[in-house]
């Protein structure tokens, strides 16, 4: 169960994240609203307002759908619930590639309208610049190589990441821009796994896999996936820990069956004349 958010200021730090390269893994997941985040924020390091919000409760069939504004309202219902975990939110698709300016703008109004701790955007070598500027304006920036969501329809849709030779070279100077232009951390999504292993080995700062290597610092999955409760396809990659859309289901029937019964509501759930302890 959720615990009551504490007072004391216990956040972890985008550099403290950093630091755990190489050491115990980094747990992170996906949160979009207050109460998952509250259920959450004991038990993960990080907690990513990422883009798959649009697919996962907007109903898009890409994350092509997010807008800033999207983000940045399940930024703040996050930041609401959370109160030790290090909130990276990302930067949607449409915000940040024109230039860096643009880059630095969006940014500055996510961090500044949420209070989260960094943002995160796709691209390695095409966006090194746009990464070093929003780290040079005070930013922490969290990059995504591999697999990128953003790209699925110039790509021609899901496609993994490193079987040629020529992919993995371009893989790998993708991760060293992303740590020289400044970034904390690096998401690699959708790789091979000996190719994301050997990018974890090469590389400084902290990776963090999905869909990629247990070798990676740290792991990465959307919520509802990990938790059953995705209603469309289940990536590969997923592992379901619980099976939500079964317990949904079956209390739903159950309520139904108690409507049209006439046994819901039942004397314990309807209020009386006279004021008593059954107050709301």
């Amino acid at each position: 169960m959720a615990t009551e958010l504490p007072t004391t200021d216990i956040r972890i730090s985008t550099e403290a994240i950093r630091r755990r390269k190489g050491g115990t893994p980094i747990v992170c997941l996906t949160a979009y609203t207050y109460p998952v985040a509250r259920l959450l924020d004991d038990h993960v390091d990080l907690l990513l307002v990422g883009d798959s919000v649009a697919m996962v409760l907007h109903g898009h069939k890409t994350t092509l759908g997010a807008s800033l504004e999207m983000m940045i309202a399940h930024g703040q219902a996050v930041m609401r619930g959370s109160a030790r975990a290090c909130v990276v939110v990302d930067l949607p698709a449409g915000t940040y590639e024109d230039s860096a300016a643009l880059a630095v703008a969006s940014a500055r109004r996510v961090v500044d309208e949420t209070g989260c701790h960094a943002v995160k955007l796709e691209g390695g070598v095409d966006m090194n610049r746009q990464i070093a500027a929003i780290v040079d304006a005070g930013i922490p920036v969290m990059g995504h190589i591999g697999l990128q969501p953003q790209s699925v329809e110039k790509d021609g849709g899901y496609k993994i990441k490193g079987r040629t030779e020529e992919a993995v070279a371009a893989l790998l100077r993708d991760a060293l821009a992303v740590e020289n232009a400044g970034a904390f951390s690096v998401v690699i999504e959708g790789t091979v796994e000996t190719v994301a292993a050997d990018i974890t080995r090469s590389i400084a700062i902290p990776t963090i896999g999905i869909g990629a290597s247990g070798d990676c610092d740290g792991q990465i999955l959307v919520i509802d996936d990990m938790v059953g409760l995705t209603v469309d396809r289940v990536p590969k990659f997923v592992k379901e820990y619980a099976d939500l859309r079964g317990v949904i289901s079956h209390a739903a029937e159950t309520y139904a069956a108690e409507v049209r019964s006439r046994t819901f509501p039942g004397p314990g759930h309807v209020f009386s004349a006279t004021k008593s302890r059954d107050d709301a």
